[in-house]
């Protein structure tokens, strides 16, 4: 029935029509077994025609649903404002209009930015001009074919699982997105944010400094990857006077990530050309956001070797930085915490708690880092972090923010230089305080319908079997985030999850879940050894024998 629908709306759309003429069977397939899913972090997907594409009908329909859960949370309030925001990609100004043009047909006033700008920014704009909501358009650093939408609720969070219920719901509820209006709207109820709201917010990340007035003696090569991160983050740089040289290849919107050979900071070929860059300038440090700036990686010229650093180690080497400074210039909070997720490092909260930083741990997604910081009013955050490159310095932003770690690891280097020191030294000094902690994420992905089923049956395998040693090491705990319970009969205080956890008796752990965001089942393994030799051994045994019981 929907197939018809829309090859009711080819006749009139042309981009419709083109787009249906190019499907294969297979393609065609995919594109109507279902509705693009809504879920807990929103809905991202392949761009083109059909419910199960990224398109103006299927922005339209879940813009629809998310403006009845906002007339209905906020009844008593008849100024309702969304921020809205959207980064490089292909078709994101469009979908950025088109949900403006929804909202405007409830009466809600949307501010929409004029240019790609970074998710975080669209985070702090959500706080700052009392909005109720945001709504982000990306699909962050997967390929060009992608895009995304995000929403969020009026502290600058990732709708949480008891609020994007409901949104789930109101969005159902209408089953046919090719029927909802995308072509209305009362342009009074639209009000664009240009360069001079930057300023707003370059002006809070300014303020994360912890020595402000050290002399910038570190040399930086800056990469945007063609995304929405270069307005804000050059003037940032060239304001506090740091040594930064733009990656110009990279510089351009372009959707086509023309420049690179991937825009996603966790994969080593996104910092081919930035190399080159360091090479050429002897540079200390490489910088790269992905194409919406929640997420940076960094690579460190480590007595002329260029070593790349995970977001595991990136985490906990901007830890030590923060924790040390605080206590040196007497800024420690009276009640700090830090938050991450069940599956990062344990490298990160161990440091936590040698400077006596009290550390707590959510599932995985920055929204359950942002919905503590809120339930928390009584502690002192002092940072959050997670394994997939997301950091947050200060909680005026509520999800994970690269503009302030970018700025953060610049001011760590630059002071850790001035010791004669590189970052790689400080992670180094960690692994001699605390054991080698190698962790890497591994991800498995799938296609269409068949892909799906996989991964649900690779985790239910996995939750049933009764695995008692992984590559000879002693598992010494299950914990499964979905029954909320342990093998020790433990309940787990935390929502339910489709995760699961093998605690092993050296102290290395291995989890499983599926993504939130693609088709993907993910391995993280956190390895502990007394070496580099010997860690890398040992995740390559556990990697073995967790792929021969996945059937990979």
């Amino acid at each position: 029935m929907l197939k018809e629908k829309w090859n009711k709306l080819a006749q009139t759309e042309n981009w419709v029509s083109e787009a249906l003429n190019q499907m294969d069977e297979e393609t065609m397939h995919d594109a109507f077994y279902k509705s693009l899913e809504f879920g807990t972090a929103g809905m991202r997907g392949l761009l083109g025609a059909g419910p199960n594409r990224m398109n103006v009908y299927t922005v339209g329909k879940a813009t629809l649903g998310f403006a009845k859960y906002l007339k209905e949370t906020f009844s008593d309030r008849s100024d309702l404002k969304v921020a809205i925001a959207f980064d490089n990609r292909h078709q994101s100004v469009e979908f950025a209009k088109v949900s403006a043009d929804i909202l405007s047909g409830f009466g809600i006033k949307s501010y929409v930015y004029k240019d790609p700008r970074p998710t975080p920014q669209l985070s702090f704009t959500v706080r700052d001009l009392d909005c109720v909501a945001g709504i982000m358009v990306t699909a962050s650093h997967n390929p060009k074919e992608y895009n995304g939408y995000k929403v969020y609720d009026e502290t600058g969070c990732q709708l949480v699982d008891h609020k994007i219920k409901r949104v789930i719901e109101l969005i159902n509820e209408h089953e046919d997105e090719t029927t909802v209006d995308v072509s209305t709207s009362d342009e009074s109820l639209l009000e664009y944010l240009g360069r001079d709201y930057d300023f707003v917010y370059e002006k809070k990340v300014k303020e994360i400094q912890l020595r402000p007035d050290e002399e910038k003696k570190v040399s930086i090569i800056f990469s945007s990857q063609h995304g929405s991160a270069l307005p804000v983050m050059s003037d940032i740089f060239d304001e506090l006077k740091y040594d930064v040289t733009i990656v110009k290849e990279q510089a351009a919107y372009d959707p086509d990530f023309t420049n690179t050979k991937t825009p996603n900071p966790e994969d080593k070929a996104s910092y081919d050309l930035a190399i080159e860059y360091a090479k050429r300038f002897n540079a200390d440090l490489i910088l790269s956001c992905d194409p919406d700036a929640d997420r940076m990686g960094v690579v460190v010229n480590h007595k002329g070797e260029f070593v790349y650093l995970s977001g595991n180690q990136g985490g906990s080497v901007l830890q030590e930085y923060l924790y040390s400074s605080m206590k040196e210039l007497d800024l420690m909070p009276q009640n700090p915490i830090m938050y991450n997720t069940i599956v990062t490092s344990d490298l990160g909260e161990k440091i936590a708690k040698s400077y006596d930083v009290e550390v707590k741990k959510t599932l995985t997604g920055f929204k359950y880092i942002g919905e503590q910081i809120e339930n928390n009013p009584d502690k002192d955050f002092v940072f959050g972090y997670e394994e997939s490159y997301g950091y947050l310095i200060k909680e005026f932003v509520r999800d994970k923010d690269a503009i302030q770690a970018c700025l953060m690891l610049a001011e760590a280097a630059n002071y850790y230089k001035a010791k004669n020191l590189t970052l790689v030294d400080v992670l180094n000094s960690l692994y001699d305080k605390f054991g080698v902690h190698h962790e890497v994420t591994e991800s498995v992905a799938f296609e269409g319908e068949e892909g799906l089923k996989k991964i649900q049956t690779i985790l239910k395998d996995f939750r049933e079997s009764n695995i008692e040693s992984i590559a000879g090491v002693k598992v010494v705990e299950k914990q499964d985030f979905l029954s909320g319970k342990t093998s020790k009969g433990e309940t787990i205080d935390l929502p339910s999850s489709n995760v699961l956890k093998f605690l092993l008796e050296d102290g290395s752990w291995i989890a499983v879940r599926p993504s939130g965001t693609e088709p993907k089942c993910k391995f993280y393994y956190c390895v502990i050894a007394d070496s580099d030799a010997q860690a890398i051994k040992k995740y390559e045994q556990f990697s073995n024998e967790i792929k021969e019981i996945a059937q990979l």
